[in-house]
C-alpha cells in the first residue's frame, strides 16, 4: 500500500525535475508492461534487420548506405564511433540530467515494486517473451548497422 501512495508523489517530482518525459512515462508504465497490457511496437527497421542482418542492399551506393545507417541510428541511438556529446554540455546541464535520472530511477523502482511476484507475472503474461523479442531486434539492428558501416568502408564512402 505504501508503494501505491508513493507513486503519485514520485511522478510529480519526476515531472518537475526531468526534461525527458518519455523516460518518466516509461517508468510509470512499468506495471502495465509487466502485465503485458502495453507494448511499444518494434520499429520496422529492426524487424527488417532481424530477417537479414547481412543482406547487401540492392543499390550499394554511398547515399543508400548512409540512409540505412541513419535509419538505424535514429532507432538505436548513437553508435560507439559517434563523437561524444558529453563534453559539449555544461556542468549545469549534466547536473540537471543526473538529478532527473535519479528521480526517474526512483519511479522505476517504485513502479516495479507495485506488482508482487513480478518475475512470475512477467512470464505468465508473456511480457518476458516480448522483452526478449525486443532485445533480439535491438541486437540485430546493431549487427546490421556494423555490417553496413563495414560495407561503406570498403566502398571508400565518407562517414
Amino acid at each position: 500500500m505504501r508503494h501505491l501512495l508513493a507513486l503519485p508523489i514520485l511522478c510529480i517530482l519526476a515531472a518537475c525535475s526531468t526534461t525527458d518525459e518519455s523516460k518518466a512515462s516509461a517508468a510509470v508504465a512499468t506495471p502495465l508492461n509487466d502485465l503485458n497490457l502495453v507494448n511499444a511496437p518494434i520499429p520496422e527497421v529492426l524487424v527488417k534487420a532481424q530477417h537479414g542482418p547481412y543482406v547487401l542492399p540492392p543499390d550499394q551506393e554511398c547515399q543508400t548506405l548512409a540512409s540505412e545507417i541513419k535509419a538505424l541510428d535514429e532507432v538505436l541511438g548513437p553508435d560507439l564511433d559517434a563523437p561524444p556529446g558529453e563534453s559539449s554540455r555544461g556542468l549545469l546541464e549534466r547536473g540537471v540530467e543526473a538529478g532527473s535520472g535519479a528521480a526517474v530511477g526512483a519511479i522505476q523502482r517504485t513502479a516495479e515494486g507495485v506488482i508482487p511476484f513480478r518475475g512470475w507475472i512477467r512470464k505468465l503474461t508473456g511480457a518476458e517473451r516480448y522483452s526478449k523479442r525486443v532485445a533480439a531486434a535491438i541486437t540485430a539492428g546493431g549487427v546490421r548497422r556494423a555490417f553496413l558501416k563495414g560495407v561503406r568502408a570498403t566502398k571508400n564512402c565518407t562517414a
